[in-house]
């Protein structure tokens, strides 16, 4: 049998979570507040070491503001890629440079309104310098994204490898973009880099920062510009699979303050600011999707209908990614029984689970899909008219509180034109 490192759990006992339904039909993504503050204040150890470290929680993840001024509440920034995520952390109370908006073909409205909000603007391209100045102006501080091509000659299963990335500068353009930008009167500068996605182990963390640093010390040498923060991105990754290891945190933040004593202190850049922009690592395992049993069909596989599908979790059928299933009241009955947990999507591939080892269902039984925090509603959309569901916040007193309604068939059709 295989070991767990990883077990996994839900936050409600079955009494509670049935009184739950009653009020709140599923399906609905459910967060949990104390495991959020957990999840933050263990990165915020991992860089205790560092000056000012600042994380920017990607906003993309869990793009709702209740989620947002929970970690804002606790010292996180933010990460945002879109106005809408500028806007949610306005709500939050989230403003000037505790945002960071990082350009990724971005339109003049998203880069005004990071203006406007004194947000650090990052750059993902050397013609953005030109098009961000004519249209909103530069901020107080501007950084760049910086693709370094192949790291450690491998890419990451979700971003892939750097080099067929479509993000960031070269290495050669990075030190042309500090030169034209210093030139037009920018004088206060950050660097960036995000290379990884749901990284497990210590290797790529470390890799980064080296490759990071020695740029910020040669930045420095050949501009004389002294960067104010080097921005590692996000990346850490959560154990979906209760056999998978979780990111070692100690050993991540040991490993990279060797390499910053070692080559950003020699270089003159110890008050450098450290930044990361997690979103999995924040909230990924403080959510769970929950989902009532519809139907079971059995033909030349065994499946079980759910009320949700893959509009309410889109990562099993985009990555064929993994998260755990458990079934309510069940926990520990045998795991005897082999089914394809779906949805009701007119997609082959609205399916959250094939081949899956699991007790006997039956119809009505209550479904917790685990690690569904970040990028499970927030990946959402309306093929086939499907709706998005509530999301509701356990406070740690214990309330349950409504963060998003349900979306209902008004909402769906509220953008038609009438006829």
């Amino acid at each position: 049998m295989e070991e767990i490192f990883s077990p996994k759990s839900f936050p409600l006992s079955e009494e509670k979570l049935r009184e739950v339904i009653k009020k709140f039909p599923t399906p609905f993504h459910i967060y949990d507040e104390k495991k959020i503050k957990e999840n933050f204040h263990k990165l915020k150890e991992t860089f205790s070491w560092a000056y000012d470290f600042r994380e920017h929680f990607a906003v993309k993840a869990t793009p709702n503001p209740h989620i947002v001024k929970i970690l804002a509440d606790e010292g996180a920034g933010t990460d945002c890629s879109s106005l809408a995520e500028l806007l949610i952390s306005e709500t939050a109370g989230v403003t000037g440079e505790k945002i960071i908006l990082t350009s990724n073909d971005t339109p003049a409205d998203e880069f005004q309104k990071a203006v406007e909000l004194g947000a650090i603007i990052n750059l993902d391209d050397i013609t953005h310098i030109d098009f961000l100045e004519k249209n909103a102006g530069f901020p107080k501080c501007l950084s760049f994204r910086y693709n370094p091509a192949d790291i450690m000659n491998k890419g990451n299963d979700i971003i892939g490898k750097p080099a067929e990335a479509k993000y960031g500068l070269t290495r050669e353009q990075i030190f042309s973009a500090y030169e034209i930008s210093k030139n037009k009167g920018v004088k206060r500068f950050g660097l960036h880099t995000m290379v990884a996605s749901n990284e497990l182990g210590t290797e790529t963390f470390l890799y980064t920062a080296k490759i990071m640093f020695e740029l910020a010390a040669e930045i420095k040498n050949r501009l004389g510009i002294n960067l104010e923060f080097v921005n590692l991105g996000g990346g850490f990754g959560i154990p979906y699979r209760p056999t998978e290891k979780p990111v070692d945190f100690k050993a991540v933040g040991e490993g990279i303050h060797e390499l910053f004593e070692k080559i950003i202190v020699p270089a003159g850049l110890e008050k450098i600011r450290i930044a990361t922009e997690s979103g999995r690592a924040m909230t990924g395992n403080a959510g769970w999707l929950v989902s009532t049993v519809l139907h079971e069909k059995n033909t030349y596989k065994n499946y079980i209908g759910l009320d949700s599908c893959m509009a309410n979790l889109m990562r099993p059928a985009l990555y064929g990614a993994y998260h755990h299933i458990s079934v309510v009241g069940k926990e520990n009955f045998p795991h005897d029984k082999i089914y394809d947990v779906t949805g009701s999507l007119c997609e082959n591939n609205d399916k959250f689970a094939i081949n899956r080892n699991l007790p006997k269902i039956d119809i009505g039984d209550i479904l917790i899909i685990h690690d569904t925090g970040a990028h499970g509603h927030a990946m959402g959309f309306n093929y086939n008219g499907k709706l998005r569901s509530a999301e509701l916040l356990l406070k740690e007193n214990g309330e349950i509180k409504l963060i998003r309604r349900a979306e209902t068939l008004d909402d769906y059709f509220s953008t038609l034109v009438k006829m």
